[in-house]
């Protein structure tokens, strides 16, 4: 892992780790799955800045780069962005003073398009003949680069880089006259995913992509409506859910309450299956199940499917946690916490050699060896994506004392990337795609490049019935897949340009 001098690892019984290309430069942040974005919106509250900080605050761990707010207090528009977390910025009384007003829109960013810059930093607002608009964007545009071309040569002059600015333009350009026929027009032009939060000097706009691949939720406060990506940002400020947006529906919160359009075609709902094994909070409720019963669910199935004789169940923390629990419950196998995570190190902790670099990970993660000495280990994490990471959590367990290491994953291997606002490496960058041959996984070369005693991954049927399904029905799909499948529910315009086969019986269905 990080390797300059071009050696792999090496296996518990001498055998060398080849078959997988070097992976240069260690990065421990650069192995994990990065966090789309969050939203966060309120109409009518008092203190609705506040309120959108505390909101911002529960949805942290969707995007730590940087954190915006937007209200209006009837006449005009204010607007705070910054780099860095919501508890850096928006805890104090001054800031929140500089944000008057009953209406919020509110953003936690990861980029999975565009700098990390402050200019890219949401919700983005823009003066239109009608009035303000802010908007606050969850996802990821797969025809941005597309429609910026087409825009910039009629004319439009852009403020960032981001893929959020093209639906400002579209918005901007459209002749109708009302701003919810506006809004739709600039959604009819979009493909990809999206929870989209907008404010205007009347109203509160949520939107859903058609296939809801993104999530968004409906709440209530004292009489006060709210939308967010999760429910965890409605606990935190003691706020009711009312329900999930559906997919396609557009919902226009005034003082005339709650008004629900579906401007869309209907189509079977396809959420992103990650929310449920990495991105989404555990104490969130997505769809109408929580997301830490389904991480436990997900870890038994694991059990059922790669159960392994050894002593004690180790989770990754944190993400592994609930699908350890899950399945020492199935297993019978105690659950031991052989692994400690330091919360305090973030990615600006110097790293200025390749070998302190490489030290990393043990920044984040320490063994707790009286618990893994001279134990058979099932360590369970929720994923494998370049690898890296992988390779020096087991020798690190090695290093504790531990007999065996028996790596398992709660999840399938991620063989594609992902364009719907999740910032995965690209396919020959990711360990399964390396080690894929003629579509035929190598788990045993997987194996030997973690240095495991054994490898093995929840299966893609293993998904679905720890979701409640008999399988995968390729035929009739639940959720959106594709990093473990390829299968891409929606055009890719700005990958290639052309679109599959699926993608144009799509594109017929949709009419």
């Amino acid at each position: 892992m990080g390797r300059t001098q071009g050696t792999g690892p090496i296996s518990r019984d001498g055998e060398p780790a080849s078959a997988a290309p070097v992976l240069e430069d260690f990065d421990l942040d650069g192995d994990r799955l990065r966090e789309e974005c969050g939203v966060f919106g309120i109409f009518g509250h008092p203190d609705a800045a506040a309120v959108t900080a505390l909101g911002l605050h529960a949805l942290q761990h969707r995007g730590q780069e940087a954190a915006g707010i937007v209200t209006f207090d009837g006449k005009r528009f204010s607007s705070e962005r910054r780099m860095g977390l919501v508890s850096e910025h928006f805890s104090t009384k001054a800031v929140i003073d500089r944000l008057p007003g009953a209406t919020a829109v509110g953003h936690v960013r990861y980029s999975t398009t565009g700098e990390t810059i402050l200019r890219n930093v949401q919700p983005l607002f823009a003066e239109l003949d009608s009035g303000g608009f802010a908007v606050a964007h969850n996802g990821n545009l797969t025809n941005a680069l597309s429609l910026r071309r087409e825009l910039i040569r009629d004319g439009a002059i852009y403020q960032s880089t981001s893929d959020t600015e093209v639906i400002l333009h579209l918005v901007a350009r459209s002749r109708r006259s009302r701003i919810l026929e506006r809004f739709i027009e600039a959604l009819r032009q979009i493909e990809g995913a999206y929870s989209l939060v907008a404010i205007t000097n009347k109203k509160l706009i949520g939107a859903r992509d058609p296939l809801g691949i993104r999530p968004l939720v409906l709440g209530e406060l004292d009489g006060h409506y709210i939308l967010a990506s999760e429910t965890c940002a409605l606990d935190i400020i003691g706020a009711r859910f009312v329900r999930d947006v559906e997919n396609g529906e557009i919902v226009i919160i005034s003082e005339d309450g709650v008004e629900s359009h579906k401007p869309f075609p209907p189509q079977q709902m396809r959420p992103c299956i990650f929310e449920y094994i990495y991105f989404a909070r555990p104490d969130s409720i997505v769809h109408g199940r929580s997301v830490y019963d389904v991480r436990k669910l997900m870890g038994a199935q694991l059990a059922r499917e790669a159960g392994v004789e050894a002593d004690i169940v180790v989770p990754v923390p944190d993400s592994g946690v609930p699908a350890a629990i899950g399945y020492s419950q199935q297993s019978g196998l105690p659950f031991e916490l052989g692994i400690i995570r330091n919360h305090y190190v973030g990615r600006t902790f110097i790293q200025p050699t390749q070998s302190i670099r490489e030290l990393g990970v043990r920044l984040k993660h320490s063994a707790n060896r009286n618990v893994v000495k001279g134990k058979r280990i099932v360590l369970i994490d929720d994923s494998i994506v370049r690898g890296t990471t992988s390779v020096k959590i087991v020798q690190m367990m090695r290093e504790a004392g531990a007999s065996e290491v028996h790596f398992r994953i709660s999840s399938p291997p991620i063989t594609h990337p992902d364009y719907y606002g999740i910032d995965t490496p690209q396919q020959d960058k990711l360990l399964a795609a390396q080690m894929t041959k003629d579509g035929v996984i190598d788990i045993e070369g997987m194996r030997r490049y973690v240095g495991a005693d054994s490898l093995a991954f929840l299966s893609v049927d293993g998904i679905y019935r720890a979701m409640g399904y008999d399988g995968r029905d390729p035929a009739r799909p639940q959720f959106t897949d594709h990093c473990f499948t390829g299968d891409y529910p929606t055009l890719l315009t700005d990958l290639s340009g052309q679109p599959t086969r699926q993608q144009l019986s799509l594109l017929a269905e949709a009419g």
